[in-house]
């Protein structure tokens, strides 16, 4: 008999970051904020795993692509090998 894979007890429910810290603002100019919703590859992180609302996350789309353009993030991930 094959065993069905057991559920997960508890997910605790993704809330935005932005919306809970007041103080916290979408900015191009800071990129240490930037990097976590970007993936080691140079991605954008969707907001189903980074967990931020929808107006934040549209926020972010554009302040990532505007570091990237005036060459504060890179477009492409550091590539090992």
């Amino acid at each position: 008999m094959a065993q069905r894979p057991q559920k997960k007890l508890f997910t605790r429910r993704k809330s935005c970051r932005f919306c809970g810290e007041k103080d916290l603002v979408v900015n191009y100019k800071d990129v240490k904020t930037l990097r976590n919703f970007v993936s080691e590859r140079g991605k954008i992180i969707p907001r189903r795993i980074v967990g931020t609302c929808a107006t934040h996350q549209r926020q972010l789309c554009e302040a990532i692509k505007q570091a990237r353009q005036i060459a504060f993030l890179p477009y492409a991930g550091s590539s090992q090998g």
